[in-house]
Order: structure tokens, then sequence, then C-alpha cells
């Protein structure tokens, strides 16, 4: 799978990965699209012994993981963030007005969950503020929902860790547009939380009262992602 290009295009259709694999991996929950045999030891316990012998095919040192068996196209003509729940009059952002609002870049690097990492990771993209300033929040919104368009991938943030200096919302990597594969048009970045905090193919942001259990949360993982320190690193 190729990177993007400097100009996002539309693409509608899913990209659908190989049956084999998927189909292989299915009852776990959980498709992977570049696998590494070590990737996968910390949690081939809870999702079972197959996808430790999936071979690895590296791409520039990520492993591409979905848990549909699809990747979500991306039309900048159509795409819509939308932004509703505790909030006194929903809105909703278009990719050219996504573009317009003050564009931050960063350096970090991304952590997986299960062992692998990504230095020196260039990001471009916005606060979660600038995006909050289009709507107004209830006085009880202390929490924010993150939908990825790959149903039913979801995960929250408190408006604390949401503040945090280092979290954005992406929509540049590398110094070019998000490639599919890493979450185009708009992912969340948050580097001091393992990646599956980091929710991709972003469509809509939901103020909610609290935070509550996301995709991962619900198959075992641990709430607060903090690297290092979270998910039995860090523990005696």
């Amino acid at each position: 799978m190729s990177d993007s290009t400097n100009t996002p295009t539309p693409s509608n259709t899913t990209l659908r990965v190989g049956r084999g694999v998927f189909l292989a991996t299915a009852l776990g929950g959980l498709t992977s699209l570049w696998w590494g045999r070590s990737a996968w030891s910390r949690v081939s316990a809870l999702i079972g012994p197959v996808e430790s012998l999936i071979p690895l095919v590296p791409q520039g040192g990520w492993r591409i993981y979905t848990v549909s068996g699809t990747l979500p196209g991306f039309d900048p003509a159509s795409w819509r963030l939308e932004l509703n729940g505790a909030v006194k009059t929903p809105a909703s952002l278009d990719y050219r007005e996504l573009l317009t609002l003050p564009k931050v870049e960063q350096v970090s690097t991304f952590h997986c969950v299960t062992g692998w990492t990504v230095h020196n990771v260039a990001w471009g993209g916005v606060r979660i503020k600038d995006v909050l300033a289009h709507v107004t929040p209830h006085a009880d919104a202390h929490a924010l929902r993150f939908v990825s368009a790959e149903n039913p991938y979801d995960d929250y943030l408190t408006l604390e860790q949401a503040s945090l200096g280092d979290v954005m919302l992406a929509y540049e990597m590398d110094g070019k547009p998000l490639a599919r594969e890493h979450g185009a048009p708009l992912r969340l970045v948050i580097p001091d939380m393992y990646g599956y905090k980091n929710v991709k193919w972003l469509n809509r942001i939901e103020l909610v009262p609290r935070e509550s259990k996301g995709y991962w949360e619900n198959l075992g993982y641990d709430q607060n992602a903090w690297v290092g320190r979270s998910n039995g690193y860090g523990t005696a």
C-alpha cells in the first residue's frame, strides 16, 4: 500500500484486506494489515494464538490494524467532522474549514501497546480546543467521545486529557496529508498514550458527561493508556 499524495483524492470505496488473513483472525475481533511476531506477543493471550503465526510485512516501522477488515474511504468534497452531544447547538466542519483553523506542528514518538514504536513522527493539524470553539458545551460536559468511520471503533478522553499540550487532531504526517492507512483525513494524536487511544478516520466528536469504555477497553485494555504506566507495563 503506497503513501498518500500531496493532494487528497476521493476514495469512497472501502479497501479490503486479504480474505485469508481476515478469516484467520475474525474470531479475535481484529485484523492486521501489517503484522509483526513480536508486536503480537503481548496481546496473543487475549485474542488467540493464530496472530503470532502471521509473518511481518513492514511499512516504515508501522503495523496497520483494522477491526472491521476494511479501511474507510475519504472524499474531501463530502467529508464532515460532526460536533455534537452535550452542546447548545451541534455543528460540523468540512475539510476546507478544518484546514483554515490555526495549524500546529509537532514531532513525537508513537507507541503501540503491543510493543513496537515509531520515533520522530512529524504531525500537522489542529488543537482540539480550536475545533471545540465551534460549539458551546453544556456545563456537565467533562469528556469527549471520538468516533471513527471504521464502525464500531471509538474511544474517550477527559477534557483535561484532551487539553494536554501535545494532543492534537492531525491531518498531516511527515509533511503530507494523512495516507488512508494512517487515518485520512483526520486522526487523534495523544503521544503519552498507547496507539489504540489515537483514533483514526475521525468523523465525529461528541461531548459527554464522563468518559466511558471505548472499543479496546471493552475488550480488557486500560481506560487510561499511559505509555509505560498501563496495560501491565511499569508494574512489578
